[in-house]
């Protein structure tokens, strides 16, 4: 007989998956008649107009999620608010682009609600033994740490299925993390309720934004995206799912990554930060020769490496994933000192 936990855990990951699988055509077309479509540039990789409203059937698998398991809360509500924000702007810039502080407007009003209305915080940190209590500092780092996740995601978003099967592997990842750490019982935490729903959803957009992609998530998948790994980071952290807020960090290491490199070296360069550039981490493996389908694939692994030391760090011997975390951040180390990911190197004639 299936236990009456592990029926609902399935159905919260296959009714957003087969919802979102067959909504993204429906979308596809609204995209095409409103103009939300990603025309092709030099900057970009794609070579045809493509459609870049996939997140929002992202967000109605999360909608249709939360209607048939959620449960209605002053924390969730300010999750829906702040979501709904994201999704409006992001739509807004899908659709005729907009500036990136306007963006930035809408995000942090997003991240406000979720902070003040629903009182998710960041109050204390903990990692390699130490401890951190931020005191009256954890509303601005909890601000910052969600706009930080959320443009991770906008800025990764470069490739067919890479942000989507980042995501994925993410909500996987602690997914699996909560259904072993929890002890006495499977408890459905609204972290653990959003993960599975999540990953359905965002599963059921990858069927059609895996290389060849059919269309975009665009800046209205990207942001939510961030949005709600930031949330379910910190929520899981709270009801200690994850034994350290480091542990999300290091699944995400890629997009981080991606992002401090691009501010570092636009800075290099004497350049805005928000000047868009051809030299991310996925720029340097095209350059490498490697297709589209290869590059996202081999981000993919090193994503899945770094969530199989945090599974292993949780769940078995926090020593073997101190190691391999450290033994892959050093691989992360020579590829960054071999490529132009920081700095330009000079090419032999």
């Amino acid at each position: 007989m299936i236990d009456i936990n592990f029926k609902k855990t399935l159905l919260m990951v296959l009714i957003p998956f087969i919802f979102v699988t067959a909504i993204i055509p429906f979308i596809k077309k609204i995209a095409f008649h409103i103009g939300a479509i990603d025309i092709p540039n030099e900057r970009k990789v794609h070579k045809k107009p493509m459609p870049r409203l996939g997140g929002l059937g992202i967000y109605a698998g999360f909608l249709l999620g939360y209607i048939l398991f959620g449960e209605h809360t002053y924390m969730m509500n300010s999750i829906l608010i702040g979501s709904f924000i994201l999704i409006i702007t992001g739509m807004i810039d899908d659709i005729k682009p907009i500036k990136a502080y306007h963006k930035l407007i809408g995000q942090i009003l997003a991240c406000l609600i979720v902070v003040f209305y629903g009182e998710v915080l960041l109050k204390d940190i903990s990692f390699f033994e130490l401890y951190i209590d931020f005191g009256v500092f954890s509303y601005p780092i909890t601000i910052l740490f969600m706009l930080g996740c959320i443009n991770c995601m906008n800025l990764i978003d470069g490739l067919d299925g890479l942000a989507a099967g980042i995501s994925s592997i993410f909500f996987l990842t602690i997914g699996i993390i909560s259904l072993f750490k929890t002890s006495g019982g499977l408890s459905f935490e609204l972290s653990f309720i959003l993960t599975l729903i999540m990953l359905g959803s965002t599963g059921g957009f990858l069927v059609h934004n895996f290389n060849p992609a059919k269309i975009f998530m665009g800046d209205t998948g990207s942001m939510f995206l961030g949005f709600i790994i930031s949330i379910i980071t910190l929520l899981g952290f709270k009801a200690t799912l994850m034994s350290s807020i480091i542990i999300p960090l290091f699944i995400l290491v890629v997009p981080i990554l991606d992002t401090l490199f691009a501010i570092i070296r636009r800075k290099l360069k004497g350049e805005s930060v928000i000047v868009p550039d051809k030299s991310h981490i996925h720029h340097q493996l095209l350059r490498r020769n490697c297709s589209v389908k290869k590059t996202v694939l081999i981000i993919y692994l090193i994503t899945f490496l770094f969530s199989t030391a945090s599974v292993i760090y949780v769940l078995v011997d926090n020593v073997i994933g101190y190691i391999i975390y450290g033994t892959l951040m050093v691989f992360v180390i020579i590829f960054v000192l071999t490529t132009d990911i920081l700095f330009e190197h000079k090419k032999n004639n």
